[in-house]
């Protein structure tokens, strides 16, 4: 049976769910938090962001972004609200490149903010810059289908 992995935007522990095509309810192994609420996870340790890049089976849409960085902070609302329309299709995750500089060398990131998307921890596409939010729905769900 296939299945996919996903990060539990609540608690960050790994969930195996079988692969459907619609979900009414999923949960949590841990946290019992509703896993269709997509929300961006803020992965600031190096370790923890490796074990998700390297387990989660959906696309990663990873924001490397900075607090003092004004474009990274208009672009946060646009990319929290996009989360949430690809509950179980995309996990979406906020690096702080101050907090994790080796997640940011690792992908030779120099200007933020940068959106970098994976599909089986393997780099597919980045943008630069802060997107609006029909733009990056756009982007966001060109590499779901794909």
């Amino acid at each position: 049976m296939d299945g996919l992995i996903i990060a539990c935007p609540h608690c960050k522990h790994l969930n195996k769910l079988p692969k459907k095509d619609e979900y009414k309810k999923a949960v949590c192994g841990v946290c019992k938090g509703n896993l269709l609420e997509n929300k961006a996870i803020e992965v600031n340790d190096y370790n923890e962001f490796e074990k998700i890049i390297n387990s989660v089976t959906v696309p990663i849409i990873i924001d490397f972004w900075a607090e003092w960085c004004g474009p990274c902070q208009m672009f946060k609302p646009v990319f929290s609200k996009v989360a949430q329309k690809f509950p179980l299709k995309a996990q979406f995750v906020k690096v702080n490149t101050d907090l994790n500089q080796q997640a940011a060398m690792k992908f030779g990131i120099r200007s933020i903010p940068t959106i970098v998307a994976l599909k089986d921890g393997v780099e597919v596409d980045r943008a630069m810059g802060a997107l609006d939010e029909f733009s990056f729905s756009m982007w966001v769900n060109k590499l779901v289908e794909k």
